[in-house]
């Protein structure tokens, strides 16, 4: 989830309030990883979610079942009839599920394993070495061990790093990690790459709503002012991993998650009707998963998707979350070209900087933020 700064000509009364409510944790940050590494056979209470919240034992209806993987190798191709049949894998992957993984991405499989190796080497740095990047709630940026900002909230068994890395003005690498050294060039050649595969998939969405290949790059800002920004994700072993989640359900706010995913650790599950299914990360696969933007400027043809993260009691994971977002001042609507008499406008017109304060506030929430957006009847 991307926090950029808001700017002053679109703040309105309800976002400074809620802005000067955020100017520092509610109380003491505790860094899950240190909780971890002290030996402890129980988890803290803070950390214990509801009975209704908790990931129960997966039934044998779910073993088997895994997001579609895609092969993008055809779509730039001669083949036209193979081009195709990617395109509607693709679609009906968005239609029917809201994630999927790709293969044949464009990025550098080298460069896959090089970024996750570096981010495991900056979470086991001592830990004065880390708290020189402690965030805030103001715009989240560097190392934490929460979102929302609610008193007493029940927390994720997790830690991260959330950095900035489009629009450029926004980018500031004094403040990603100096240590490992490596670390801010694999980043910066990293973003680069993967900015590129986002493009890319969002012709593809583009395309199969019937839209112009541009159009949702351009809604988004176009090519040098879209947002973009890195969550990379710690989730310690746990000691009660049935209490707890290592990160809440939730649907991201933001356009398009583009997932790089633990080697070893499964983790990721996806609400899909009544059941979550454990996603089985096929290697040198991105995961990518439909965010709340989209779903506005598709008028919910394509749905953002619960999802959250469940913890091991033997072993660390590290995934990385890249967020393709629209510029964080533009009106977001649903398309003119698919509001019709028979489906008019679900959304009303909404910046991304008023959409994401409600998270800012309560933390990962399910689908409640834009499911509060729609008509009620």
């Amino acid at each position: 989830m991307c926090f950029f700064s808001l700017k002053p000509k679109t703040q309105n009364t309800r976002t400074k309030n809620i802005k000067m409510a955020c100017q520092d944790w509610p109380e003491p940050v505790v860094r899950v990883q240190a909780l971890a590494e002290s030996g402890l056979s129980s988890i803290p209470e803070r950390f214990i979610k509801p009975m209704s919240q908790r990931s129960p034992n997966q039934g044998s209806n779910t073993e088997n079942i895994n997001i579609p993987v895609i092969d993008l190798q055809h779509l730039y191709g001669e083949d036209q009839r193979l081009r195709e049949e990617t395109l509607k894998l693709v679609s009906e992957a968005c239609r029917e599920w809201g994630f999927f993984q790709v293969l044949n991405h464009g990025v550098s499989h080298d460069l896959m394993k090089r970024a996750r190796e570096v981010w495991r080497e900056f979470f086991h740095q001592p830990v004065e070495v880390k708290e020189k990047y402690a965030n805030s709630p103001i715009t989240y940026e560097g190392y934490g061990s929460r979102l929302g900002v609610k008193k007493g909230a029940i927390l994720d068994w997790s830690d991260y790093f959330f950095l900035h890395y489009m629009p450029c003005s926004l980018r500031n690498q004094e403040k990603w990690p100096s240590l490992p050294t490596s670390l801010r060039d694999v980043i910066a050649e990293y973003g680069e790459q993967v900015v590129k595969l986002g493009g890319r998939v969002l012709q593809l969405l583009s395309i199969n709503l019937g839209l112009r290949e541009d159009f949702l790059l351009n809604e988004f800002g176009g090519e040098n002012d879209v947002g973009a920004c890195l969550r990379v994700n710690f989730y310690p072993k746990c000691p009660q991993p049935d209490l707890t989640l290592g990160l809440s359900s939730h649907s991201d706010p933001g356009g398009m998650t583009i997932l790089l995913p633990d080697d070893y650790v499964s983790g990721l599950q996806v609400r899909r009707g009544e059941d979550w299914i454990t996603v089985k990360p096929v290697p040198n696969a991105f995961i990518i998963n439909i965010g709340d933007q989209i779903q506005v400027l598709s008028n919910a043809i394509y749905k953002s998707i619960e999802h959250r993260v469940i913890v091991n009691s033997n072993k660390d994971r590290v995934s990385l979350a890249f967020f393709y977002n629209p510029r964080s001042d533009l009106l977001i609507k649903p398309a003119k070209e698919l509001v019709t008499k028979d489906r008019p406008a679900l959304y009303p017109p909404m910046t991304f900087d008023e959409y994401r304060l409600y998270i800012r506030t309560k933390g990962p929430s399910g689908k409640a933020q834009v499911e509060s957006l729609t008509p009620q009847t």
